[in-house]
């Protein structure tokens, strides 16, 4: 049997560490049969130092990860993308030299991608899933690639576990299923076992990992980075984008259902806006902070599984980000943009955070085996739109080499523009920073506490919050085989908030609850509650940019549904007509009302509220549709606003709502049109839940 091996300082931390070779397990070896002695850790220069290059374990485990996959991208893989322009408040050159922050008013294009993390490319978007936000942004100065998510923290603490944590949410290997789905044991067994997962977990079991469209989320950073200025002096950054149009999700079984009726949701949702000219718009807030701060915060902020809470570190807004044109080829811009962790510009800087360590060279090397060519940069798409002067040349789909007899450097040639220099006095510049420490590998203490911003995730939430959460475990956990696994996740949850944890017990059937999973650091209960972190404590109080289904019939009130339209249009929303027959109907004046979705195709889950007007011997036809019928029901059990009047109660009534009709209920005869969308600026009414 092979001689057992010890981690140091790290109980608690990398899972259930009694699981090591000597006990059962054969040793692991690199491919070339080297014993591997963690596989928890990557090599670093000290606990909180940066990653080793020489570090062949993690190097070797990563490349063969990226080149798992051909030709779609292992993650992210389903994904959408828009061209548009970020735009400068104000002049940031006293904590950056970066150029596209020196100056007020400056435009500086940008390409975004939003994607979803563990689909394949034919997965439906309401997977409920982490989503990628990530931005291009075409300086003068070189390509800064902003590649974040619509979740401020992750699952992982170290770049070596990224292989494993993406293995073990795909489609588990002998069977090829679930699909974009976490609902399953692999998932699980390694999360449970994986105590830094659980602050994540609370976020993925949130409405956060249901977003209702990529215009109405946010987008993180996630990682600490720095700032520089001309003086070389250095502030830690964290990234957030934060959309003008407000926060809104949908509620899991409206996902299930919308997946059903077009698994483009997403897609469509914002190309159709864009096209409409209603562009979205996202600001760009930075939480600035010094080292003192860094040493003084009660987390470590170079560990990605922690946050700064807004209301220690006020989110300052910089700048907006607006999408207004889509691609014109979905292969050649969406799916062949390439963005890079490692594309930094002069006056930003990386941390030593292990996760953004290793994502800086796994990026680079996936758009080898992506693009086919170190080229990729060539591509129109990828290609800065700034002058580019280097010696590199040839090579796989090249196409510009350098011009001129000299290809190399230092040369004697004459100056010109094909024989370039390094510039020490604009060239970008690592900050300075002092790195001493062993070579070892080794989880720094400072990453051990799990669960403290977990339970402060969970106190911010609403009670309908909440519920979606405990709902969102117990639904997962019921797909999982193995009692031990949803015992272990239970057992995590007991660290986080005990009644969280006895209510995805009780859900789950447990006779007796487990004993709390072994913490590395008591559960802090002194952090209060951050109302940033909620969905619904910052409701937009508008319904710009939102879509009301009316499902119509003949003989309809024609002039109420003009006074609704130009309410809608004074409220920049959108509406659809939804129809028995897509031909449309009459309205009572005999005017031609045309449809954009007949009955059996325009459920009412692709829209954020419904309107039923229509006769009243058309609501006793529609009565007898069963789709109709889920019309009603789903926009009620979805906790939606239904506008009506009286000559729809045939149609209420057969779906059983007549006697539960509520004050999300907008009579169309006793409310004016403009009450009615006032009322719709609450988005859902929650108290009917």
């Amino acid at each position: 049997m092979a001689e057992s091996f010890k981690y140091e300082g790290n109980k608690g931390q990398g899972g259930e560490l009694h699981q090591k070779a000597g006990d059962g397990y054969p040793t692991m070896t690199t491919a070339q049969g080297c014993p591997v002695h963690d596989d928890q850790n990557s090599l670093k220069a000290g606990a909180r130092g940066p990653s080793a290059l020489e570090d062949h374990v993690m190097r070797e485990k990563i490349f063969h990860f990226d080149h798992e996959r051909i030709p779609e991208r292992v993650v992210h893989a389903r994904g959408y993308g828009a061209h548009g322009y970020f735009e400068t408040y104000e002049s940031l050159s006293d904590i950056t030299c970066a150029e596209i922050f020196q100056e007020k008013g400056k435009k500086t294009p940008v390409f975004t991608r939003f994607s979803t993390v563990a689909g394949n490319q034919g997965s439906p978007d309401l997977a409920r899933d982490v989503r990628g936000f990530a931005v291009k942004f075409y300086t003068q100065e070189g390509n800064w690639d902003l590649v974040g998510n619509n979740i401020p923290v992750f699952f992982i603490q170290d770049a070596i576990k990224f292989p494993d944590l993406i293995h073990s949410a795909k489609q588990e290997p002998d069977r090829g299923f679930p699909q974009a789905q976490t609902a399953h044991d692999n998932f699980w067994d390694f999360t449970s076992l994986s105590p830094e997962s659980v602050h994540m977990l609370m976020w993925a079991m949130s409405d956060r990992a249901i977003p209702r469209s990529f215009r109405f989320m946010e987008g993180f950073g996630v990682h600490t980075f720095k700032l520089i200025n001309a003086k070389g002096e250095m502030k830690y950054v964290k990234f957030h984008w934060k959309p003008k149009q407000g926060l809104q999700s949908v509620v899991w079984n409206e996902a299930l259902k919308i997946n059903g009726a077009d698994p483009d949701f997403h897609r469509r949702d914002l190309w159709n806006a864009i096209l409409a000219g209603d562009f979205p718009e996202w600001e760009l807030g930075m939480q600035v902070f010094d080292q003192e701060f860094a040493d003084n915060f009660e987390f470590d902020v170079l560990d990605a599984t922690k946050l700064i809470p807004e209301e220690q570190v006020p989110v300052k807004i910089v700048g907006k980000m607006v999408l207004n044109k889509v691609v014109d080829n979905f292969f050649a811009e969406t799916e062949q943009v390439a963005f890079c962790t490692q594309n930094i510009v002069p006056g930003i800087d990386f941390t030593n955070d292990p996760l953004l360590q290793g994502r800086n060279f796994s990026y680079l090397d996936t758009q080898l085996k992506r693009l086919g060519s170190t080229n990729f940069t060539h591509l129109p798409i990828n290609a800065p739109k700034c002058p580019m002067r280097h010696f590199q040349q040839d090579g796989h789909m090249a196409m510009h080499n350098p011009k001129g007899r000299a290809n190399y450097e230092p040369n004697s040639w004459e100056a010109d523009e094909n024989n370039p220099r390094a510039c020490p006095a604009h060239g970008f510049k690592s900050h300075n920073e002092e790195v001493s420490g062993e070579k070892v590998r080794h989880r720094s203490e400072t990453f051990a506490d799990h669960y403290s911003q977990a339970r402060q995730f969970y106190i911010s939430q609403t009670e309908t919050e909440k519920e979606h959460i405990r709902d969102a475990f117990a639904f997962e956990l019921s797909k999982v085989e193995r009692l031990s696994i949803r015992e272990r996740v239970v057992s995590h949850l007991l660290n986080v908030d005990k009644d969280l944890a006895k209510a995805v017990g009780e859900a789950l059937g447990f006779s007796e609850m487990p004993e709390p999973a072994e913490a590395a650091m008591e559960t802090r209960e002194d952090l209060v509650e951050s109302d940033a972190l909620s969905i619904l404590k910052n409701a937009p109080d508008t319904f710009k940019g939102r879509k009301l289904g009316i499902l119509v019939s003949d003989d309809l009130d024609g002039e109420l549904l003009g006074k609704v339209k130009t309410a809608l249009d004074n409220e920049g929303a959108m509406y659809e007509v939804v129809a028995p027959q897509i031909g449309g109907v009459t309205c009572d004046k005999g005017k031609k009302v045309d449809a954009q979705q007949k009955v059996d195709g325009g459920p009412s889950v692709l829209y954020d509220a419904v309107l039923l007007l229509m006769s009243q011997s058309g609501a006793e036809k529609l009565a007898g549709k069963p789709e109709a019928k889920d019309f009603v029901s789903d926009a009620f059990a979805h906790n939606k606003f239904i506008g009506y009047t009286d000559a729809a109660m045939p149609l209420i009534k057969a779906v059983g709502l007549d006697s539960m009709i509520d004050e999300g209920f907008v009579d169309l005869k006793q409310k004016s049109a403009d009450e009615f969308i006032k009322t719709l600026r609450g988005i859902r009414y929650w108290a009917r839940s």
